[in-house]
């Protein structure tokens, strides 16, 4: 007899009788943001096709992520801070700059996001990766986008006469995983809803619309405080906010030194806001990726 063992014989398990039916796999279910992490030559395949696509016959390519926001920067400067001379925030350019920078870069994120796992429904419905890999990847562009902005902002920053600090440069950090990690969450969320609810990309690109007015971006975080009243439940959901706290971060790191008084419209307690504001992120990043993971699934039937 053949020392060859039959098909449907398990390492050192009895055999299959007829009739038995297999364990059932499904097919194309993720692994994980872990796995997606892992595997950096697919994520950076997804990021090039995204930014060649984006930049596409285009002779400048990606250099207009760099004109782009010095051409921002000169309009703020020239027409917020010259000629309507805006007084209530120093340096308003720079004030004004680093909150959009943050709240521009987590819009950009997640609008992509939410139509990453669509967008890849050829590559989604044809062979197996982790379906976490299209929202990480639209994060990792936005990320990209961003760098630009950061070195437009640290040069105008340095003209009104600011100076890296220790600890800037850990606020500065802390925004970005702030950002990064509240945009992943969310884009895992609102990705795999979105291949059930096509009508949510739409309804993401309103609120997103409005996301500007919902951080000191424009205004600073005093007039909200002196609008609803100091400790009032309205105050704290506003300070609390991850994405009002990153702004702030970025405040204080290209900011809030520059200019003699600007420190003083920095939240007191903007460390305790920044340990609140990072577990509410963590807790979104493991709800999308464990909705992300349910539905995962379903994508190439529903694609």
């Amino acid at each position: 007899m053949s020392d060859t063992a039959a098909p449907g014989l398990g390492a050192g398990g009895p055999a299959s009788q007829p009739g038995d039916v297999p364990p059932l796999v499904v097919r194309g279910r993720g692994g994980r943001l872990a796995e997606a992490l892992g595997r950096r030559y697919l994520l950076s395949l997804l990021v090039r096709k995204e930014l060649r696509v984006r930049y596409r016959a285009s002779v400048l390519g990606l250099g207009w992520s760099y004109v782009k926001p010095a051409v921002q920067f000169g309009v703020y400067f020239v027409a917020l801070g010259m000629v309507l001379r805006q007084r209530e925030i120093g340096d308003y350019a720079v004030y004004l700059f680093g909150g959009l920078a943050v709240v521009s870069t987590f819009s950009e994120a997640v609008s992509n996001s939410t139509r990453s796992v669509v967008a890849n429904a050829d590559l989604v419905r044809k062979i197996y990766l982790p379906r976490e890999l299209f929202p990480l990847s639209s994060v990792c562009v936005a990320a990209v986008h961003l760098a630009p902005q950061l070195v437009v902002l640290g040069l105008g920053a340095l003209a009104c006469g600011w100076r890296p600090d220790a600890v800037g440069t850990v606020a500065l950090l802390a925004s970005l995983v702030l950002v990064g990690t509240l945009a992943l969450g969310v884009g895992l969320l609102l990705g795999s809803l979105n291949v059930l609810f096509r009508d949510l990309e739409n309804l993401v690109d309103l609120l997103l619309m409005v996301l500007v007015w919902l951080s000191p971006v424009f205004y600073s975080a005093r007039r909200v405080t002196d609008l609803v009243g100091t400790g009032s439940w309205l105050d704290r959901l506003y300070q609390a906010n991850p994405l009002t706290v990153a702004v702030e971060l970025m405040h204080r790191a290209t900011w809030a030194n520059a200019s003699p008084g600007n420190a003083d419209l920095v939240p007191s307690g903007l460390l305790r806001d920044t340990v609140v504001a990072f577990v509410l992120s963590v807790g979104v990043l493991v709800l999308g990726q464990a909705v992300f993971r349910r539905l995962t699934g379903r994508f190439a039937q529903e694609l």
